[in-house]
């Protein structure tokens, strides 16, 4: 019962097959072979528009140069107070941003809010050189709790941001599940709803080391190629990234694995409505559940053999933390999950 990190479930035989079948003869290094060209091509097709895309190893290398082409000194990128890039990032944002800080903003349910980016521009009012400079939005999509902002909310967003021309990014590490959670198409979903840039996550979602940095707004990004090299994510062999993104995308592999791990945390979120020791948290939107659970049933389950985590509840919105004797737990479903999985666990759940 593995439900600890869609990390944990390895590449998918298609991402494999991809890189098998071009580990053959020679290519030109550092992104010159034609399979790059083609996967940028494709990208530009999924997303109905041009757009620059490069190729990186990480999703946290995919953020933190993303940024690192909007901010300036003194800057400041807004996002909510639990995301990736200000909590489990190691401080890349910061560093690759030459120091612009990651300003944390409250909002329940992992999704911060035009109220809450509005309180956090006015602490940084424009051309007052004391207080710095706010330079874009970052918006976790899917969510840190498994929740996905709607276009509605993107929208309202990235209304507010561009009042002050500071650039929209996604941290799209589960792009793809968030993306089937609101039943709509990638262009929706960015550069129509004010989305400058994407880091394109799928690694999670079935790739073996594989992210993606998409520019739609052609003001950023235009140094990017020499960013990547500084930082090291310029692949000599470009070709095996390219390879997994081709076996990635083709035939909407994408899409199944997500739409796969999106049913099974369903799966999960609508057997719990007749347990007693356990419920959950908040609804389920993509791949993850959080659950309310008795400590005593959590500590059974994990002898039991389910790998999960527990979450930190102390930021949460009073209504959403666990009660006295209570443990919130996060499941997280991948491509690899199985029904016999998702069923043997809620069969030891009283």
């Amino acid at each position: 019962m593995f439900f600890a990190s869609d990390n944990w479930a390895g590449a998918s035989d298609q991402v494999m097959h991809a890189l098998s079948t071009h580990n053959q003869g020679y290519a030109p290094a550092y992104g010159g072979d034609d399979l790059t060209q083609k996967i940028t091509k494709k990208f530009s097709e999924i997303f109905e528009t041009d757009c620059a895309v490069w190729m990186v190893a990480t999703g946290t290398g995919a953020n933190a140069l993303s940024l690192s082409t909007a901010t300036g000194p003194g800057g400041a990128v807004f996002c909510h107070e639990d995301a990736h890039i200000r909590v489990d990032e190691c401080g890349a944002p910061e560093f690759l941003t030459s120091g612009a800080r990651m300003w944390g903003l409250a909002g329940r349910h992992g999704k911060i809010t035009p109220d809450s980016l509005r309180s956090g521009l006015e602490q940084i009012p424009h051309g007052v050189v004391h207080h710095g400079m706010a330079n874009a939005v970052s918006l976790s999509q899917a969510t840190e709790v498994g929740t996905a902002y709607s276009l509605d909310e993107i929208g309202a967003l990235s209304e507010i941001a561009k009042s002050r021309n500071l650039a929209m990014h996604i941290d799209g590490a589960r792009f793809a599940n968030a993306l089937l959670a609101l039943g709509c198409s990638p262009a929706e979903m960015t550069w129509k709803s004010g989305i400058d840039m994407l880091s394109f996550g799928a690694t999670k979602n079935g790739a073996l080391c594989a992210e993606a940095v998409l520019f739609f707004n052609p003001s950023y990004g235009q140094d990017f190629e020499y960013r990547r090299k500084r930082a090291g994510h310029l692949f000599s062999k470009m070709r095996f990234a390219g390879a997994q993104f081709e076996g990635y995308l083709k035939d909407d592999h994408w899409l199944k694995n997500a739409a796969h791990a999106n049913a099974m945390a369903e799966r999960i979120a609508s057997g719990m409505k007749d347990k007693s020791s356990a419920r959950l948290a908040w609804p389920t939107q993509s791949n993850e559940v959080f659950l309310h659970m008795d400590r005593a049933q959590s500590d059974a389950l994990l002898a039991k053999g389910a790998m999960f985590h527990e979450w930190p509840s102390a930021l949460l919105d009073e209504r959403d933390r666990p009660q006295e004797g209570e443990s919130l737990i996060r499941l997280v479903c991948s491509f690899r999950t199985a029904q016999e999985e998702v069923d043997l666990f809620l069969s030891h759940i009283a």
